[in-house]
């Protein structure tokens, strides 16, 4: 089963500007999905439409079978939704503000009070329970937006940016957090800037540009059509570097350097190294791999 189908969704601002123009595609049950595009891309608005803030001009969307045209009621019931604004109550107190939106979806009170406490613990948030959530920090505010989401258990998650702000430590933590919600069935759809997101949690990822879906596939297949990758090299010593100027080495600090390679070229350049006296001492990738792809696909 689908979690989220759109297919053929269009829509058109009042101002006659086209935010999205005949995008098709469909996540599985218990996918982790991205969704990239640049800013204006159409992302956004996609959300806007799943989760009812926008109408469509056309196409049809359908939440786990769910047509949101005829059975919002039971789609929604489905969904949780982190914005990327703040939109709770800044007064009130962090445990109340789940508390009441469990209670929006026919949640008992005494259940509701139970679950909190479970999701506040995990996400480090239960010595802040009787806080008005206007004293919390930014990156507890964020996870306070996770929380109030996954109060109605829904199955599925979509996320609008939601590390934005938060420092590494804490990031980590929150990948941690979504990563075991995925392995235990719930299907996350995933915007973000983070690349390194992408490629730590995501196993399909979907590409606006301009309204338009120009690419749906798996990272995995994605990150294999990249040419080259570039690597970080350390010698014993940089000597004769001229030798080996075809690779297009440029020196990072005393006894490293950059080059960038073809997986064809991997083995030639290791052996010319060799050859002119030096011994590699480590040899690694330098990563953001799908950063460049992701660049090298909106430029085209």
């Amino acid at each position: 089963m689908h979690a989220l189908s759109v297919q053929h969704l269009s829509k058109i601002y009042v101002n006659g500007t086209q935010a999205l123009k005949d995008v098709s595609f469909a996540i599985e049950a218990g996918d982790f999905c991205a969704l990239l595009g640049a800013n204006g891309a159409g992302k956004t608005t996609l959300i806007g439409i799943v989760t009812d803030l926008l109408k469509k001009t056309s196409g049809e969307v359908k939440v786990f079978d769910h047509n949101i045209d005829f059975k919002f009621s039971k789609a929604k019931q489905l969904i949780g939704v982190v914005p990327q604004e703040f939109n709770f109550n800044i007064f009130e107190k962090v445990q109340d503000i789940l508390v009441t939106q469990a209670g929006y979806f026919g949640i008992d009170h005494r259940k509701a009070r139970m679950d909190s406490e479970v999701i506040l613990k995990r996400l480090g948030l239960w010595s802040k329970k009787d806080s008005a959530s206007r004293t919390l920090s930014g990156g507890m505010k964020r996870r306070l937006m996770i929380a109030r989401a996954l109060i109605h258990h829904p199955k599925l998650l979509i996320l609008d940016e939601p590390t934005a702000g938060v420092d590494v430590e804490l990031r980590h933590g929150m990948w941690d957090y979504l990563k075991e919600l995925n392995q235990q069935g719930m299907t996350i759809l995933l915007t973000t800037h983070y690349l390194e997101e992408v490629e730590q949690l995501c196993r399909n990822v979907a590409i606006l540009k301009n309204g338009e879906l120009v690419t749906y596939d798996r990272v995995y297949h994605l990150m294999q059509r990249l040419e080259k990758e570039i690597y970080l090299v350390t010698v014993d010593r940089i000597q004769d570097v001229g030798s080996i100027q075809k690779f297009g080495p440029m020196i990072k600090e005393e006894n490293t350097f950059e080059v960038e390679l073809s997986k064809s070229d991997v083995h030639d350049f290791i052996l010319k190294v060799t050859e002119i006296g030096m011994t590699i001492t480590d040899f690694r990738s330098q990563g953001h791999r799908l950063e460049k792809l992701y660049l090298k696909i909106l430029k085209t």
